[in-house]
């Protein structure tokens, strides 16, 4: 079962939806050409709420009004963080999850601190198409949480030796490369369904051996 919710902050205000019942959260922000109600998000949403997560999803404030450009990174940021406020509120500890563009904007959140517990980021933009100059990295100098990226390998927008040599040698980076898959949900073998099969089990284990790693650690 999910339900929305209204999320606040200063004079703004979003519409998020609740999906799921764990007590670990992931927090997922949708990419720049959708929004929460896309049958990726959607899927993707559903899926990890069915492995025991506490997902909540959420319109940036351009989706909520029905545009497709993006609103600037400064306006982004708030709605991402007041977002995971709410979510942070219901569980015991927190992730920030995103595809492309929503990925993005939860690594500045924790390049400033937030206190999440991971980032896990599918087909994360390293650099605009055609832009590969442009990098998208230095927010990771900051960023000392553990991160797991989905990279398709024929990804415009990540050309792979930049990733490897910017992306997969971060010490706290862990990488589930897609064969042939491109940005969206297309390539050589793969389509919205298998990718968001993938994007779903990897994500599961993977928090699944962190939270069981923490609990060792708090054992008598």
């Amino acid at each position: 079962m999910s339900h929305r919710v209204p999320i606040m902050w200063d004079d703004s205000e979003v519409t998020g939806i609740f999906a799921g019942r764990g007590t670990t959260g992931v927090l997922l922000a949708h990419g720049a050409g959708t929004n929460q109600e896309h049958p990726s998000i959607v899927a993707l949403r559903d899926g990890l709420a069915g492995g025991g997560l506490r997902v909540l999803t959420f319109n940036y404030p351009y989706t909520e009004r029905g545009s497709r450009a993006p609103d600037r990174q400064e306006k982004l940021i708030p709605c991402h963080r007041a977002a995971a406020d709410l979510l942070a509120a219901e569980v015991d500890e927190i992730y920030l999850a995103g595809r492309s563009m929503g990925g993005r904007i939860g690594t500045y959140l924790l390049a400033d601190g937030y206190p999440a517990s991971g980032l896990v980021l599918y087909a994360y933009p390293l650099h605009p198409a055609g832009k590969q100059e442009k990098l998208r990295v230095d927010q990771f100098d900051t960023i000392d949480v553990p991160m797991l990226f989905f990279q398709g390998t024929n990804d415009a927008l990540s050309n792979m030796d930049l990733f490897n040599e910017h992306i997969a040698s971060l010490p706290t980076a862990e990488v589930i490369l897609l064969e042939g898959a491109g940005h969206g949900y297309r390539g050589v073998g793969w389509n919205l369904e298998s990718i968001t099969e993938r994007y779903v089990s990897g994500t599961i284990e993977w928090i699944s051996r962190l939270s069981s790693g923490r609990s060792a650690l708090l054992r008598p």
